[in-house]
């Protein structure tokens, strides 16, 4: 079984455009939802998104709902532990898919990483 795994300086996961997630609201609590649409950059990054290094400025205190781990998507999604990394693998396939396409170097190191 592959396990899910962030890969360095991709960041997919940080453009953050509500219109690309109309379903917001059905997983983020009302503070949650307030807190993600306050993070969105005029460009529908995150506004904590570092382009130049690929990187999350405020990664060690990002919000709950920027943590892969099973409490989080417990409370959101429902899923849980044992769902968690095939849930986790198939929703960065499908964001990295949509940011960067599909072939992508992205992709391709996410597949690297999760199926060695």
């Amino acid at each position: 079984m592959p396990t899910w795994q962030c890969v360095q300086q991709c960041g997919a996961c940080c453009h953050l455009d509500p219109t690309d997630r109309p379903d917001l609201a059905s997983y983020l609590t009302a503070p949650q939802l307030e807190r993600y649409l306050s993070l969105v950059g005029e460009d529908g990054w995150c506004i904590h998104y570092n382009a130049a290094t690929r990187q999350c400025q405020i990664y060690e205190t990002r919000p709950d709902f920027c943590r892969v781990q099973p409490d989080t998507f417990e409370a959101m999604f429902g899923i849980g532990p044992e769902a968690l990394d095939e849930f986790a693998i198939a929703c960065c396939e499908q964001q990295i898919e949509s940011i960067y396409g599909d072939p992508s170097p992205e992709l391709t190191r996410f597949h690297q990483a999760v199926y060695p």
